[in-house]
């Protein structure tokens, strides 16, 4: 049963049978009413016409008397013993009697106008009429028994049953037949998704059909295929990325102690290297922090305390943080931001602090770094200038994935080491926002774009 219920073609069949059950159906119950009222409509006006020959023939004849004595002109008038008819006088006394059938004589009351009776109870109608003829008051009733009727009705019942039963099964089964051709496109997208694994993630889905909803299916399926691809390709270079970058620091342990064990040093050697090694140590526990950060950053239950933060005491702390960087490089930071922004002032500080360590990293010596904030496009944008070399567009998109360097020359080590960029886009996301970069005339340009649901107001 539960086979039968997840069976898509097996319930498009059903619901095709089921509707055409219901159509033939409401169909047949229409064309048997009809059936029934047209044939009760006939039958009443072929017991109106017995009531006028009657009549005729009771105005064409003297008296009763002698039309009993010329039985001929009545007898075959009914036609079959399904039909009776009664003359009766003024006491409800049979003057003339038809009655193949032996049924009771009925008591009814009769008026100048035909009067149609029908019990329930008794399978027959009836039709009663009070005329008055050779000075005398006479009641016609005339009547057929509904035994003929109500079996052939029964019959045409039956055939409608069985029809409708045929045409359901028919339908069910041409509704199997047309599912299971209209869903074989289907049936091989899901066979080709069934042979794709992690190593094959570059493989797409094509299905032979010209069908629309399959087509968006085939499309949806092959971007989610293209999106686990990047993803996948994307950790592995990571992990690559993760590998190279830890193994420097402790090459660096490695080969520094092994030189200073190979023979006997001074206790200033062995101070040397052990502030050496801390160095290293500490470029390890950065980096481990970092991944700490991003990993804890891409979890759903994380929330922020967010709070006013003025944009220009902020960037203004930033500006004195980086002044000996800054003048070492003969460079000048420029803070242009203005007004309160609704976020995280920490996190809100590190981005900044990373994009402006970058800056700093890769501007031209003597030129200017600015920080400015502006309203764009219902968005609050944060940006950070430098003067210097351009990032070819191939990189762009790519910039801010955990540990990729564009080239060898923005590959100098930082205190990020080299999860810069991935932090503040992560930080970013937190704020429902996103970190981009461009390339301009003179340099490049990093914006932090925040919703406008964050609000910021002029100081």
């Amino acid at each position: 049963m539960k086979q039968f219920k997840r069976s898509l073609s097996m319930r498009l069949a059903l619901a095709f049978a089921l509707i055409s059950m219901l159509s033939l159906g409401i169909i047949g119950v229409y064309l048997y009413r009809s059936l029934q009222q047209e044939i009760a409509w006939r039958d009443d006006q072929a017991l109106l016409g017995r009531l006028e020959r009657m009549q005729l023939l009771l105005k064409n004849t003297p008296d009763i008397q002698a039309l009993l004595e010329r039985p001929e002109l009545y007898a075959n008038m009914l036609g079959n013993t399904q039909h009776f008819l009664w003359v009766l006088d003024t006491q409800g006394k049979p003057l003339l009697s038809i009655n193949p059938a032996a049924l009771p004589l009925p008591e009814l009351q009769a008026s100048s106008q035909p009067t149609f009776h029908q019990d329930p109870a008794v399978p027959y109608r009836l039709v009663a009429q009070r005329i008055s003829l050779h000075d005398k008051q006479l009641v016609l009733i005339a009547g057929h028994l509904l035994t003929e009727r109500q079996n052939m009705l029964a019959s045409y019942r039956n055939t409608l049953i069985i029809a409708l039963s045929l045409g359901g099964l028919v339908t069910f089964l041409l509704g199997s037949f047309i599912s299971q051709r209209g869903l074989r496109p289907l049936r091989q997208l899901a066979a080709q998704a069934g042979a794709i694994d992690s190593g094959q993630l570059h493989r797409r889905l094509h299905a032979d059909s010209d069908y629309l909803e399959l087509s968006l299916l085939e499309t949806s399926l092959n971007q989610t295929l293209a999106r686990l691809d990047e993803g996948y390709q994307q950790l592995a270079r990571f992990s690559a990325d993760l590998a190279h970058e830890m193994r420097t620091p402790l090459n660096n342990l490695m080969g520094q102690t092994q030189q200073v064990l190979s023979r006997s040093r001074t206790t200033a050697d062995y101070e040397q290297l052990l502030e050496s090694n801390l160095e290293e140590f500490e470029r390890l526990a950065r980096m481990i922090d970092s991944l700490l950060f991003l990993a804890r950053s891409e979890q759903p239950e994380r929330s922020l305390a967010l709070q006013p933060t003025d944009l220009n005491k902020l960037v203004e702390d930033l500006c004195e943080y980086f002044e000996g960087m800054a003048q070492e490089r003969d460079l000048q930071l420029v803070n242009q931001c203005s007004g309160t922004l609704s976020a995280e002032p920490d996190m809100l500080t590190r981005a900044l602090a990373n994009l402006i360590a970058n800056a700093i990293r890769h501007a031209d010596p003597g030129s200017q770094i600015m920080i400015a904030s502006a309203e764009q496009d219902n968005q609050h944008i944060v940006s950070v200038r430098n003067q210097g070399a351009q990032i070819k567009p191939p990189h762009l998109s790519r910039l801010f994935e955990r540990f990729y360097r564009a080239d060898p020359s923005r590959s100098q080590p930082g205190h990020s080491g080299g999860l810069g960029l991935a932090i503040v886009q992560a930080i970013m996301r937190l704020h429902s926002g996103s970190a981009q970069v461009f390339n301009e005339e003179q340099g490049v340009r990093f914006e932090l774009r925040f919703p406008q649901t964050l609000q910021m107001t002029d100081m």
